[in-house]
């Protein structure tokens, strides 16, 4: 977790096991949008997260499971329910892993795992917004697979060999590289690539980004009560006529991210964004955002309080699409270029 929101763990006894640590999140959001896309609604009551997170982090095995109901809102896409979204993507247990620890630089992990790449969580209480960005679209968010960890002083690096955009089949690896160059900075460098071909396609397994590749490289400042996230993304898509992908295509972004806490329980966070995208539809490029060739920016503020188990936050973000291809857009007709969502979102975290 990134903050500003904090867990509240429970420590229960677990025997020979050693003390189990029990936290969890249950939240609702109240989402109102204009240019909703078809299907979707303009202003929607929801369950944001219901979730329940268990964990054993010390002896030579050890593990952790969040198990539980929770939606996915990001920027420039359709709100697809809780509901909806967990039959579609990780299911009711999302994350879940065995940890095997044989000394204190090194361990591996083996099981549903968060992904390496990108610079947003997966899950909105995560963050420090509620909705996550449009580079995040771009990227994996849950892996299966294996996972080795090895940290010494100021280095640390992480290798995976997982299955990419949840498809099932293990044919990615993905690495990432963090190094603390001073006590308030740290830099991060990370990439990840599809090593065969993989034809499955649902939504979480998006067919072009699945068989592509992921480059991203990050910096964390933080002083005292402001934190500034700065990172730069690049996604890449060879071409392959086996899949229908007749033409190369990218996608160009960066983000700056931060955070300021004003006081003991309220802090205000931002997100500006800017990502572009490669081809045109004349020399036949896959639509990677809004049409080939298309690019879109975003802004978004949310201030959060929270007072021990209790919080609330609130949410405004804008979007505006250029070069947008006719009938890939955004809006019931796919024909609009902007999108602005106020939202809010409020339970308990434990």
């Amino acid at each position: 977790m990134t903050g500003p929101l904090k867990l509240n763990p429970l420590l229960m006894d677990g025997g020979p096991l050693g003390p189990i640590s029990v936290s969890g999140v249950v939240s609702g959001l109240r989402l109102t949008q204009d240019n909703a896309f078809p299907g979707d609604k303009s202003s929607r009551l929801d369950l944001s997260n219901g979730q329940l997170i268990v964990q054993l982090t010390q002896g030579p095995v050890q593990f952790y499971a969040q198990a539980g109901a929770y939606s996915l809102p990001s920027l420039g896409t359709p709100y697809f329910t809780a509901g909806d979204v967990n039959g579609d993507t990780f299911g009711v247990l999302p994350i879940a892993y065995v940890k095997i620890v044989p000394s204190a630089n090194f361990n591996i992990q083996a099981g549903k795992l968060y992904t390496l790449q990108g610079g947003e969580n997966t899950f909105t209480f995560m963050n420090f917004n509620v909705e996550r960005g449009l580079l995040w679209n771009q990227t994996n968010a849950v892996n299966r697979g294996v996972q080795a960890n090895y940290a010494r002083g100021l280095f640390s690096v992480s290798v995976s060999l997982n299955d990419g955009y949840y498809s099932g089949k293990y044919n990615w690896v993905s690495a990432t590289v963090g190094y603390a160059v001073s006590p308030n900075d740290t830099i991060t460098a990370g990439a990840a690539a599809n090593l065969g071909r993989t034809r499955k396609t649902s939504f979480a397994t998006p067919l072009p980004q699945s068989n592509g590749e992921v480059y991203v490289l990050g910096w964390t400042h933080t002083k005292g009560p402001l934190t500034v996230q700065f990172y730069a993304q690049v996604t890449r898509l060879p071409r392959d006529r086996s899949l229908g992908i007749s033409r190369r295509a990218s996608t160009y972004g960066a983000a700056v991210l931060g955070k300021y806490t004003v006081a003991k329980e309220f802090s205000v966070a931002g997100r500006a964004e800017y990502i572009q995208s490669t081809g045109s539809p004349a020399n036949g490029a896959p639509s990677l955002l809004y049409g080939a060739g298309s690019g879109a920016w975003s802004l978004t503020v949310t201030p959060t309080w929270q007072r021990g188990i209790l919080f609330v936050r609130g949410e405004g973000s804008y979007v505006r699409a250029n070069s947008v291809v006719p009938g890939f857009g955004l809006g019931p007709d796919f024909d609009r270029r902007a999108q602005v969502r106020a939202l809010i979102e409020g339970g308990i975290l434990f």
